[in-house]
């Protein structure tokens, strides 16, 4: 079986089931890797807090698989937030990539997060991609061939794994579908979401 195809095997299952074996898993991209600290589960048409939950579009194709590939969009005119796509092809889910520790390239890390501590280089979506530097242009990559890479480790033991409610959702937010590493500095802070023009809800939703 080709690392692809050997990737997308193991994405391929039900988006709760995977979350969780992707943490201790590494990322990498331009000179740097992070290892997954923390991350969201995302159910597409089942679930009110994702960015497929109302069907396809031009901005969640990806999302609709195949499994193995990078789900990457832009939010609040600044940020870049990258989610790993798994389930059947056809059938929207994905895991937002919530935060990690900086393993490799630490030095470029710095670099691209000026005044940032090394606890925070990757700690919440959008700094994992800013040193990690992906951006819209590694939408739909390969995670078994292309820019960014995706390295499995062996799944966590289940003992060592926290999980509680997603992040700033304003749908679906009591799911208990956020996972982590407990007692990893690298996790983000929880945050509900805090309230907001109703033009600006759509930017809420983490997936």
């Amino acid at each position: 079986m080709s690392a692809s195809a050997d990737l997308a095997a193991h994405l391929a299952g039900p988006v709760l089931e995977v979350a969780p074996t992707l943490l201790g898993s590494t990322l990498r991209c331009d000179g740097v890797a992070v290892r997954i600290t923390e991350v969201e589960a995302y159910a597409g048409a089942d679930d009110p807090g994702s960015h497929s939950y109302r069907g396809p579009t031009a901005r969640n194709a990806a999302m609709f698989g195949p499994p193995g590939h990078l789900y990457v969009y832009f939010t609040y005119g600044m940020h870049h937030c990258a989610n790993v796509v798994c389930g059947p092809e056809g059938t929207a889910s994905g895991v937002l990539l919530r935060a990690g520790e900086v393993v490799e390239g630490v030095a470029t890390a710095r670099a691209r997060r000026p005044g940032a501590s090394d606890r925070d280089l990757a700690r919440g979506p959008a700094r994992l991609c800013t040193a990690l530097a992906i951006d819209l242009a590694d939408y739909g990559c390969d995670l078994s061939t292309g820019r960014v890479t995706l390295e499995l480790a062996d799944p966590p033991d289940p003992e060592t794994i926290s999980r509680g409610p997603r992040v700033g959702l304003r749908h679906a937010a009591e799911a208990p579908w956020r996972f982590w590493l407990s007692d990893e500095r690298s996790v983000s802070v929880y945050r509900p979401a805090a309230r907001r023009a109703r033009r600006q809800a759509s930017d809420l939703h983490k997936q």
